[in-house]
């Protein structure tokens, strides 16, 4: 017993080593509960996981819709474009067909003229051919040259008079239109109705026809053929572009002369 009494015996050390890590616990700021706490942490950083997931998909769901709906309005620009580029091939080959008529029939209307002139300007030239004397021989009379000479005088008269009662050539422009609409409800009768009903002298109204534009909207081109000294293109659009219910712009898509 007294060699017991004599030996080192650290009696109560699980009680110190208890009351040390108590004490760097508290230091360190954790809990009694670190483990039911650390359980919380791993049950949030699981949640917020599968919350970023279900955004990330959501997001892409997103882009494939605005994708498609891009790739939807491409086509149906690409549509209108083939449709516009057909209208106006078939308005170009309009315009050069009425062009060729009417050369066909201006070049008509000068075919006789000519051909009555030439006669005179073979008389007249064979007239000249009598007044010479190839053999000089002076025997022709004085007044059957005079006489000669008054004819040709008058038929030459006559055939500058005739020239110059022949009309002018009249100066005319083919001219198409492009009448736009406010939206898909404008009534494009009565909006073609309003833009006939201009009178002027010198203006004739010809073909129209609706074209697509986009979006249920369509616009009207207006052919006209107007004389240059008497009608004024821009005059004509202010005029058309006066009715403010049906019409929200009026511009030129093509024009030629005639």
């Amino acid at each position: 017993m007294a060699a017991l009494l004599q030996e080192n015996i650290w009696f109560n050390k699980a009680q110190c080593e208890d009351a040390e890590r108590m004490y760097f616990e508290k230091l360190s700021g954790a809990k009694g509960g670190a483990t039911s706490s650390l359980s919380d942490q791993i049950q949030r950083a699981r949640q917020h996981i599968k919350n970023s997931l279900e955004c990330v998909d959501g997001l892409v769901a997103q882009s494939s819709e605005v994708d498609m709906a891009l790739a939807s309005k491409l086509s149906a620009l690409e549509l209108e474009n083939k449709t516009l580029k057909k209208v106006t091939e078939d308005l170009k080959g309009l315009i050069t067909k009425l062009e060729s008529r009417v050369l066909a029939l201006e070049g008509g209307k000068a075919a006789p003229a000519a051909a009555k002139a030439a006669p005179a300007a073979a008389a007249a030239d064979d007239d000249d051919d009598d007044d010479v004397d190839l053999f000089g021989s002076e025997s022709e009379d004085e007044d059957a040259k005079a006489e000669k000479e008054r004819v040709t005088a008058e038929r030459l008269k006559a055939y500058h008079d005739k020239k110059s009662k022949k009309p002018a050539l009249i100066a005319k422009t083919s001219v198409l239109f492009d009448v736009k609409p406010w939206d898909d409800e404008t009534d494009m009768n009565e909006l073609l109705k309003a833009c006939k009903s201009i009178e002027m002298d010198g203006l004739v109204w010809g073909a129209n026809k609706l074209v697509p534009v986009g979006y249920g909207i369509n616009k009207l081109q207006l052919m006209c053929v107007v004389e240059d000294e008497k009608v004024s293109i821009d005059e004509l659009q202010e005029k058309m572009t006066e009715f403010e219910d049906y019409v929200q712009s009026v511009d030129v898509a093509a024009m030629n002369k005639i």
